[in-house]
């Protein structure tokens, strides 16, 4: 069954299924709808859960033992696979569609994956996870629908706001659910009830600070690393969460992925990169950064993306995010 993320807490309320696919690149909106499926298992007594990362050289067999290993203390489990490329490959496909026959009850799958293309959602193992649990497909969010989406937003934090408030707000964050949401919640602290008006907004927004992670983007594209490292101190001192940063890092990495594998099938750069200007800057990062280093950021980000949710307490989420921006910008980190 394929339903969207306003769906999900409707059919989580009616039944727990034994697999959920979440499936785009809307990190806020996929995270969201992942933490709905985490909450309703807990209340139905999934206490036990794993997290597998299937990335590069991804042992798909351990998907099976964790299915067989039942914690003595727990009666039901929650197995949580996250797949960045998207592509299991055939042992991965062969692994899923086995854990479908294992099914029961006890064991529920939750497969997190970027936006899924035609010809993997036509694939046999998500045909066989689909038919019979829940595939969610979550769609980025337009320039055109950002306004409406901002006001239910606003609306659900029990906030209202000028139209025009709405629209600058959804031109400043350019797409970012992300800094989105963490505007509303500073709106939502510093609102003691009256329509927020635009001088608030223009008082308030994070687009109105001395730094953004555009900037930062840019810069470590073109590989400026002293620059890059002042725009994250300032993004720090600002008081962006790491979430956001991290964010923009990691879908730059993933794009640079997706860039080079076109290059290689004799796709032209102009074609790929519609800006101009960012083309030299994309140029610039891929003459530095092959597969192998941009897989290794990719790691990196995971580990930096643990951090932030305390799953680790060897490094801090700012170190983590700086080494990662030091590393986009072509610098080895000592």
């Amino acid at each position: 069954m394929r339903i969207n993320p306003q769906q999900l807490s409707q059919q989580l309320r009616k039944e727990l299924v034994t697999a959920y696919i979440v499936s785009g690149d809307e990190p806020l909106l996929v995270q969201e709808c992942c933490d709905q499926i985490r909450a309703a298992a807990r209340k139905n007594g999934f206490e036990e859960r794993e997290i597998l990362h299937a990335e590069h050289n991804f042992d798909w067999g351990s998907l099976l033992a964790s299915a067989g290993n039942m914690s003595l203390f727990a009666e039901k489990k929650l197995i949580e696979v996250r797949a960045p490329s998207g592509k299991p490959g055939d042992k991965g496909s062969k692994a899923l569609q086995e854990f479908a026959a294992l099914a029961s009850q006890d064991l529920i799958l939750l497969l997190i994956l970027p936006k899924l293309d035609r010809s993997q959602l036509n694939s046999k193992w998500v045909k066989t996870l689909e038919g019979q649990g829940v595939l969610v497909q979550v769609w980025p969010v337009s320039a055109q629908e950002m306004p409406h989406w901002i006001s239910q937003r606003l609306s659900a934090a029990g906030l209202s706001a000028e139209k025009e408030a709405v629209r600058i707000l959804a031109e400043r964050v350019e797409g970012n659910l992300l800094a989105a949401s963490q505007e509303i919640e500073k709106l939502k602290l510093l609102n003691s009830g009256e329509t927020i008006t635009v001088e608030q907004l223009e008082h308030s927004v994070t687009s109105s600070a001395r730094y953004s992670v555009f900037d930062l983007i840019d810069r470590a594209l073109a590989g400026e690393a002293e620059k890059a490292v002042k725009t994250l101190q300032g993004l720090r001192a600002e008081g962006i969460e790491p979430p956001v940063v991290l964010w923009a890092l990691a879908r730059e990495v993933r794009s640079l992925l997706e860039i080079t594998e076109k290059l290689e099938q004799g796709q032209p750069l102009a074609r790929l990169v519609r800006i101009q200007k960012r083309q030299p800057l994309v140029q610039s990062a891929l003459s530095r950064l092959g597969p192998p280093k941009l897989e290794a950021l990719l790691l990196k980000a995971r580990a930096v993306d643990s951090a932030i949710k305390g799953n680790t307490t060897h490094q801090s989420p700012w170190i983590g995010l700086l080494e990662l921006t030091l590393n986009l910008c072509g610098q080895r980190c000592v």
